[in-house]
């Protein structure tokens, strides 16, 4: 939610840090949105309820759900496949077809914005939930993340009809460049698979 992060949980974290704790019996998805967007330093949000699976639920089916696939890939050295879009670093990913199942469009995507073949798509790293206004309106993208690799160190050809200016292979000593500026999501991901 505009660099804001929501946590839905059922108990007060005690290490955390600083959190807003969110009212769940005003808690409305949409008002917070629209808060966050007027913030001039990102928050994180603690709505704290008895069940978050489904307070989940109940989100996604009072707003716009829109499913994305992407992967974190690896090539022959070990270096991590990066994209520049939009002023960011970012991992490869896109929208899922009418039909189309999320592994397979996550695979499809990465080789679009890179121009690259995948020699294997392994097993799904996380989930991660991203907010934004679509034509006056606020949706939910979810996005499952998969591990890829690609033998060898194929050139990248960044495909600029998807604002993509630049793919580069990055050694994961050297991540710290992406770091400084990428979104909260994408340092979720490389937390995940321990590179951060």
């Amino acid at each position: 939610m505009n660099e804001s992060v929501l946590l839905l949980t059922d108990f007060k974290p005690d290490a955390f840090g600083s959190f807003q704790q969110i009212d769940s019996q005003t808690f409305d998805f949409v008002k917070l949105f629209k808060k966050s967007s007027t913030l001039q330093v990102p928050t994180t949000f603690l709505l704290l309820v008895e069940d978050p699976r489904a307070t989940l639920r109940t989100l996604k089916k009072s707003i716009k759900l829109i499913g994305a696939a992407g992967g974190l890939v690896k090539n022959g050295d070990g270096d991590i496949l990066f994209i520049h879009r939009l002023g960011k670093w970012d991992l490869p990913k896109g929208k899922i077809d009418p039909g189309e199942k999320s592994k397979k469009a996550a695979l499809r995507e990465v080789e679009e914005e890179c121009g690259i073949h995948v020699d294997y798509l392994g097993p799904k790293i996380m989930s991660s939930y991203h907010a934004y206004e679509m034509k006056g309106n606020v949706v939910l993208k979810k996005t499952n993340w998969y591990e890829m690799g690609v033998n060898k160190k194929p050139k990248l050809i960044p495909q600029t009809s998807e604002d993509i200016t630049e793919a580069r292979w990055i050694q994961p000593e050297q991540i710290g460049e992406v770091l400084t500026n990428t979104y909260g999501i994408i340092k979720d991901v490389l937390e995940k698979k321990a590179y951060i």
